[in-house]
């Protein structure tokens, strides 16, 4: 269940509210590498709001672009089981922000934070700062010209940093490996020859067996292993 804040709770108890979404992308400079943060949101004119940051859980004031850069947000479930959460977002090619935004900056793997704003209907401000929704990367981007009485537009496919938890460690247990985190680190200096020590134990002299059989590697300890 999200919780909301208590201005949020009152406006929707009296159904009196109208709900904007807010999209922050932080990209990046092509040359440098910097981070370039831009937001848009679901209404015409550009204006200054408050958001919840999903990292401090403060209210952060940022700017946000309207006329139409935002087209739409597809629905964004609500789920407790640790599963990936694909959003797909539709913007507008005509818009300059959002021209600047894909082309202009590197938007791969840039991160997206979205929000969900209510608006009292009379003053058309947030009855609070906007709560954060989902946050994730952009995982594909579609930049589509559409010909002659066909649609063109952009397309962000986004995936929640839930992603993460699923790659697969890339690291393997040789010396080279562990130097990467220490140079000084010879924790596995022996680990590709040590298989093929020759040792001597009592009457037996072979190599490091690499399989204990049995309990605790006893063998037939008492017959029944």
């Amino acid at each position: 269940m999200r919780s909301i804040s208590a201005e949020n709770q009152v406006a929707l108890a009296a159904r009196r509210l109208v709900a904007r979404d807010f999209l922050w992308i932080v990209a990046r400079d092509r040359s440098t590498g910097a981070p370039v943060q831009v937001g848009f949101w679901s209404d015409l004119s550009n204006v200054t709001a408050l958001v919840l940051d999903p990292d401090t859980g403060l209210a952060s004031l940022r700017p946000w672009y309207g006329a139409g850069g935002l087209i739409s947000i597809s629905d964004i479930p609500a789920v407790s089981v640790l599963t990936v959460q694909n959003t797909t977002i539709r913007m507008s090619q005509l818009d300059e922000q959002v021209e600047e935004a894909v082309r202009l900056y590197d938007i791969k793997q840039a991160r997206v934070e979205i929000y969900r704003g209510l608006l009292d209907p009379d003053s058309r401000k947030l009855v609070a700062p906007a709560f954060c929704r989902s946050v994730g990367f952009v995982d594909t981007l579609e930049i589509k010209t559409g010909a002659e009485n066909e649609d063109g537009g952009v397309t962000l496919n986004c995936v929640g940093h839930t992603q993460e938890l699923m790659r697969s460690n890339p690291a393997t247990r040789s010396h080279e490996d562990q130097r990467t985190r220490s140079s000084g680190d010879a924790f596995f200096a022996d680990a590709v020859v040590a298989s093929d020590w020759q040792h001597q134990w009592g009457p037996v002299q072979g190599k490091v067996q690499q399989k204990p059989s049995g309990l605790f590697g006893w063998g037939g300890f008492l017959g029944i292993f």
